[in-house]
């Protein structure tokens, strides 16, 4: 298959792939992935240690002051959202998850601004549990240019890929496009002349981009 030719190309291409963003834990994943929406990881990377010095506990986030709270994560961008949400999350979390982050799908898309696609980072890199595949602007954007999928919508993509993808590279595929969308594959940009796959992608063989 297409993409299985896909992801051992890329596989060798980056055998580190892995998260970028930094945590010790999985509500400091939790944190930083809320964070990281419109937001690069190496700007959450550097808002995250004063954060996490300051706010050490669940409990911590939780007992925040809402408008303190925002001017923290102000350079992360949308951060009224992201601190209501992340603060929510906390509350929620003492009141009805015993302070532990859960580990199931339907209890973390329960938590405040959290969706399928941050809740399928806190389970693949947080907790080891891979039940989906992690749809950002990035694997959208190369799954489309691909032809994996020719839909729009997180949800449809990540249903689209689940039924091409093995579920053995669930988890590694979000890394390995995300990070040839970053160094190869670029939005404004593209290095298609010098992409390990552009014999097996539509886009390029058609000069779309």
């Amino acid at each position: 298959m297409l993409v299985e030719r896909i992801i051992r190309i890329l596989k060798k291409e980056y055998p580190e792939a892995k998260i970028a963003l930094r945590f010790k834990n999985t509500w400091q994943l939790l944190v930083a992935t809320i964070l990281s929406a419109q937001c690069t990881d190496v700007k959450v990377n550097q808002v995250t240690p004063v954060l996490f010095k300051k706010y050490r506990t669940v409990s911590d986030f939780a007992k925040a002051s809402l408008e303190e709270f925002e001017k923290d994560i102000h350079s992360t961008g949308f951060y009224r959202n992201k601190a209501k949400s992340v603060i929510g999350s906390a509350k929620k979390i003492l009141n009805e998850f015993k302070g532990k982050v859960p580990n199931a799908m339907e209890k973390l898309t329960s938590l405040p601004g959290v969706g399928r696609k941050t809740a399928n980072v806190i389970l693949s890199s947080g907790f080891g549990i891979v039940v989906g595949i992690v749809v950002d602007t990035h694997v959208r954007r190369l799954s489309q240019l691909m032809g994996l999928t020719k839909n729009v919508g997180p949800d449809k993509i990540e249903e689209d890929l689940m039924k091409i993808v093995p579920k053995k590279d669930w988890g590694v595929f979000s890394h390995i496009l995300i990070l040839h969308g970053r160094k190869i594959c670029k939005a404004r940009r593209p290095f298609c002349k010098e992409c390990k796959i552009n014999k097996l992608c539509p886009s390029a063989f058609e000069g779309k981009i």
